[in-house]
């Protein structure tokens, strides 16, 4: 029992996050399966996928419901031109995944990461020098390479990658935080939907167990209510907070890398 309430309340918890900010948590939510839960690597990389998923989809439903839809619907541009580099990359990142080396993906990700954490607490200053009016050939060429890279490092760490598609949105098309945290959901569910497949193909079997397939309903199941939650409270938070809490989340997540990176050359 105390199991089963652990699970529905941390991916209540991560999911929370996922539909304040626009995240799916994948990055929180992987070191409380192999930590808190016990899975191996491989099965809590799969349950990790599917309920990032889960907290994506739903957290897309929630905030387009509550006033979002027109606003998404306006900008659906913005999610096309993404998800063409996007998916290009979910498929290329198996292909890279083979020929790069961890260790210095890991240190690439995370100094990318340093970056925009700094990027975030300082939008203000960052954006009025970095938000140029340029072509929309060229706005739609930047926004292409920049969803192929996000869906390059999703497809390699097995994450949505929001920490990633929302800077990224904000900084080439000069959205509002708010606004880019829906797009990139639009943009990360079937950027995940693609990296979930690959890997049901090939490690289907690692959720097939009862008791995993038992925490991937209770943790979906805290996910939904986490979604609904986090995606009320964005009604009445300021996107001025919502910069420096996604700016924390990156600076937290870049230290977590660096401290792996430093874990394996040890």
């Amino acid at each position: 029992m105390q199991s089963a309430f652990s699970a529905f309340l941390f991916g209540w918890l991560i999911a929370v996050l996922g539909g304040l900010i626009g995240l799916g948590g994948a990055e929180f939510r992987l070191p409380v399966l192999v930590e808190v839960f016990k899975q191996r690597v491989l099965h809590a990389v799969m349950v990790n996928l599917i309920v990032s998923l889960v907290t994506v989809v739903f957290s897309l439903i929630f905030r387009a419901g509550l006033g979002g839809w027109s606003a998404i619907l306006h900008h659906f541009g913005i999610v096309i031109n993404l998800l063409a580099g996007s998916l290009a990359g979910a498929y290329l990142g198996a292909h890279v995944a083979m020929h790069v080396n961890e260790r210095a993906l890991t240190l690439a990700v995370a100094s990318l990461l340093l970056l925009l954490s700094g990027v975030l607490f300082a939008h203000e200053w960052v954006l009025s020098l970095v938000h140029l009016r340029v072509a929309p050939v060229l706005q739609a060429a930047v926004g292409m390479s920049a969803g192929l890279g996000v869906g390059i490092v999703s497809s390699l760490l097995g994450v949505a990658g929001g920490e990633l598609l929302i800077p990224a949105i904000v900084l080439i098309f000069g959205a509002d935080i708010k606004l880019a945290g829906s797009l990139s959901l639009a943009v990360s569910a079937p950027t995940m939907l693609m990296g979930l497949v690959r890997y049901a193909r090939r490690h289907g079997a690692a959720v097939a167990t009862s008791s995993t397939r038992a925490l991937v309903t209770r943790m979906s199941a805290g996910s939904v209510l986490g979604a609904l939650t986090g995606s009320v409270l964005a009604r009445f938070v300021s996107s001025e907070l919502l910069y420096v809490v996604l700016g924390g989340v990156l600076l937290i997540s870049a230290l977590r890398l660096l401290r792996h990176a430093a874990a394996r050359a040890a």
